[in-house]
């Protein structure tokens, strides 16, 4: 099986501070950005990878890579990302061969994903046409309006915290943002748009490791767990 990863990688990471960009932040003394491809390139599944990030980046994001002897037989196709989320992955989907019979969209900030994680999350999408990774809610979930009050507490039963890889069928996705951008309709996540089809989405059990690098406090954790050997 043919499977595609696609790694969003284009955002500024404003909320965590600095000059440098999130993605090329150091981790233990290795670029965020590197750790996620280390893992994704970790399953055998995973034939080739676009890796789309900013276009201010793409000259640096190239050099680091060049450094980098572990992936010169990786197939690494790097693509400039656009104003939103979805828009980058939609161009990266523009990058991705016809021959692909997956694609694995991943959020470039998740650098813990587990090989394991990823495969069962692309077996799912195999069997179901559509899967992504999520939690179960722990907390309690508030419904809050623009003037600060509570307007509802929806049942925490049944509400999952989602996270990437998201996999689907290559038809499918591509299909799925096409209409998109014909509606005008944006996203926060790919199963969004894939939903709004009427299209089931699988969900797969995830992993508290798999978090996102979001704020400074994220770091501090990453970082704790590669000294205690949690995570790799």
């Amino acid at each position: 099986m043919y499977v595609t990863a696609i790694i969003v990688a284009a955002g500024a990471g404003r909320r965590i501070g600095g000059a440098t960009a999130k993605t090329y932040l150091p981790i233990a003394g290795r670029a965020l950005i590197l750790r996620t491809l280390d893992r994704v390139f970790s399953s055998q599944s995973v034939t080739d990878l676009v890796l789309v990030v900013g276009s201010e980046d793409i000259d640096y994001c190239r050099q680091l890579l060049d450094a980098e002897v572990s992936f010169k037989s990786r197939a690494i196709i790097l693509q400039t990302g656009g104003a939103t989320r979805q828009e980058s992955v939609r161009r990266g989907l523009e990058k991705i061969s016809a021959s692909a019979d997956l694609v694995l969209i991943h959020d470039g900030a998740r650098p813990f994903v587990s090989t394991p994680l990823i495969d069962r999350c692309i077996e799912a999408a195999r069997v179901h046409g559509a899967a992504v990774v999520g939690l179960p809610a722990r907390d309690t979930l508030k419904r809050v309006g623009a003037d600060s009050l509570v307007q509802n507490t929806p049942e925490r039963a049944g509400l999952w915290e989602i996270q990437t890889p998201q996999i689907f069928h290559r038809e499918l996705i591509v299909a799925a943002h096409e209409l998109a951008v014909r509606d005008g309709y944006d996203a926060t996540d790919d199963a969004m748009v894939v939903e709004r089809m009427g299209k089931p989405v699988f969900v797969v059990e995830g992993e508290r490791t798999n978090f996102k690098i979001t704020v400074p406090e994220d770091l501090l954790l990453a970082e704790a767990l590669i000294a205690a050997r949690v995570v790799g």
